[in-house]
């Protein structure tokens, strides 16, 4: 899917569900306020993320209360700024209790798109 010529998400054949691109991460940050569809991750692993590290349930500070595992998340520091998108893999009170584990499977980091 693009938008002025900029590819915003792909479709997954396995599920039919898109998969987001850093572009369109941006543009759904955009149009929901926070904390929808957002994971927001400690200080001191922004770098991590940015470049594609997966994020661990250890260094999740903040949760959309409604996000489910499977989704398409945003996840961003504690600014609010775009680290990377990819899916989650638990639910958002899972999220913020677990202290191992992945959280976040990043599809893409934020420095990708630089």
């Amino acid at each position: 899917m693009y938008n002025d010529g900029k590819l915003l998400a792909t479709y997954r054949p396995k599920d039919g569900l898109l998969a987001l691109t850093v572009n369109g991460g941006l543009a759904l940050k955009r149009v929901f306020k926070a904390p929808k569809l957002r994971v927001k991750v400690t200080p001191g692993v922004e770098a991590f993320i940015r470049k594609g590290g997966n994020v661990f349930a250890k260094h999740v500070i903040g949760v959309d209360p409604e996000l489910r595992p499977e989704e398409e998340v945003l996840v961003v520091d504690k600014r609010d700024r775009l680290l990377a998108v990819g899916r989650s893999f638990f639910n958002a009170i899972e999220m913020q209790s677990f202290k191992i584990g992945i959280a976040v499977k990043v599809r893409h980091g934020a420095a990708d798109s630089e």
